[in-house]
């Protein structure tokens, strides 16, 4: 009896794999899109499942083999999903009202899930509203000092830990010296040890791809009402520590009564104001310890590893190119001497050579490879005429333009004078922090922690990159660029200020 139980079952489910990836062909077929049949079910998802392959890699695979398609449609288990690759297109996506959604489904009581990053509609308007400030120019002047506290300690940690400087972790430490900034910077808060800190482990944890976290990526990816219903979510194991800490800082804030212009100090008047809501009046939202602790986690995760990315990325080039670490080296001197022997704010904004590394670092390993967009209303596409309905899935390339020689000479090779004088408007095919509508809120106080840290690095120390054998590799990773069997080794530079 179990046998045929069993096989029933297997007969329902192959029946419903054909059924359904015959559906999802005909589907992009009728309305004149390609479609990928590696695996009509799954799409490039199963490739991402069954290999060691990134999902950034997989569809970069997907954008060669359709090279004058300006769109592929491919399998999903409940809504349709579209890659779309035609430059207009992708920017009518990005900067199109019918596209604010992230396409994340999480349920209610995932309190970390309900951020800006994956919120929609007038709730995402309505908290990026009021986040904003947090980021403003004069924001960032003001916790510059500390930005930069946490660099010079983070170069006093290094003289004192000698074994660091020719260790193969050399991005596990630059991840240190991020939770260090922001903790310090964005959230006002250190611990005994700012290099040994649980939110450093915290940030690990939730950004590192797990067989769970993949599937439930995937998942959420390929059947999101499917996530919702298994009532699965991203972040609960996190929630008593993370949120915890936030109401901690919220209520000694409080009792201090001390202004430090930082996240804590916009929470406590978002409190203070009451409800929130929007210009009509047509939403509210009640500011709770556990929605603003929220807003926190997102900061705090794309506030480490996507700037430890950016850094490690940069130093990876400058240690395999003696020549352009000369001229930065050189520029740094001299700005460092201009500015008395202090990294000001205003000097740090005057190092031109090294923010056109920093972007060209950012060009050839954006943090994050692939960017997704959910359809909220019926539309079609300028290039090719294609229908999206309401509820598709949409992924757009990042690394794909980056490394397209159509857009960028020798996209391969390290050239930071791409983004020298006029040269830095590039649009749609620059998109290491997003871009249109949402474009990463904390671009800004990334790159200032990424040119502050390595400012102080170059300065202190001579960069030589170490690569494994078979060349620099990619981690299994859900949306994010990770460079693994790749280190960097610093030595001591014999200078009169080493």
């Amino acid at each position: 009896m179990i046998v045929v139980i069993l096989l029933f079952v297997v007969i329902c489910v192959l029946t419903f794999v054909y059924l359904k990836g015959l559906y999802n062909e005909n589907y992009w077929k009728k309305r004149g899109v390609k479609f990928d049949d590696r695996n009509k079910l799954m799409g490039p998802f199963w490739d991402f499942l069954v290999s060691d392959r990134s999902m950034f890699e997989i569809m970069a695979d997907l954008y060669a083999k359709y090279p004058d398609e300006p769109a592929v449609g491919f399998g999903t288990i409940t809504s349709p999903a579209l890659y779309v690759k035609d430059v207009t297109n992708v920017l009518y996506v990005l900067q199109g009202p019918m596209f604010l959604d992230r396409g994340v489904n999480y349920l209610a009581d995932d309190y970390l899930a309900d951020n800006i990053l994956f919120m929609s509609g007038a709730r995402w308007k309505l908290m990026r509203q009021k986040m904003t400030p947090l980021f403003t120019s004069a924001k960032l002047k003001n916790m510059y000092y500390i930005i930069d506290k946490s660099a010079l300690d983070f170069i006093d940690y290094l003289n004192k830990n000698p074994a660091k400087l020719k260790a193969k972790d050399t991005f596990d430490t630059l991840s240190m010296f991020c939770s260090a900034a922001v903790g310090a910077a964005v959230f006002g808060v250190s611990t005994k040890s700012i290099f040994d800190s649980p939110f450093l482990e915290m940030a690990r944890d939730a950004s590192k791809p797990t067989f769970k976290s993949n599937m439930k990526f995937t998942l959420a990816s390929i059947a999101p009402k499917l996530f919702q219903a298994f009532k699965m979510r991203f972040f609960k194991e996190f929630e008593p520590f993370f949120i915890g800490a936030i109401k901690n800082v919220l209520r000694q804030r409080e009792q201090e009564n001390v202004k430090k212009h930082d996240f804590v100090d916009i929470c406590l008047s978002i409190q203070k104001n009451g409800v929130m809501k929007n210009e009509d009046g047509s939403l509210k939202m009640e500011p709770t310890d556990e929605l603003l602790a929220a807003q926190g986690f997102f900061f705090f995760i794309a506030g480490v590893e996507p700037v430890a990315t950016a850094v490690f990325s940069a130093m990876i080039e400058v240690g395999r190119h003696p020549e352009i670490q000369t001229r930065l080296q050189e520029e740094i001197d001299f700005i460092f001497d201009k500015y008395d022997g202090q990294l000001s704010y205003d000097a740090v904004s005057d190092m031109e050579y090294l923010e056109s590394v920093i972007n060209e670092a950012l060009r050839m390993y954006p943090p994050i490879g692939i960017s997704t967009r959910r359809c909220m209303e019926d539309t079609v596409l300028p290039v090719g005429n294609i229908k999206v309905e309401k509820g598709t899935a949409v992924f757009l390339p990042v690394y794909e333009y980056h490394h397209n020689p159509e857009f960028y000479e020798k996209p391969h090779v390290f050239d930071p004078d791409r983004f020298s004088g006029d040269k830095q408007q590039l649009g749609v095919l620059y998109q290491p922090f997003g871009f249109g509508t949402r474009t990463c809120i904390g671009m800004r106080y990334a790159k200032l922690q990424a040119k502050c840290s390595l400012a102080h690095i170059i300065r202190n120390f001579v960069l030589k990159t170490v690569i494994g054998k078979g060349g620099i590799k990619f981690g299994k990773d859900q949306v994010q660029l990770r460079l693994k069997n790749v280190h960097v080794e610093l030595n001591h530079r014999k200078t009169k200020f080493s």
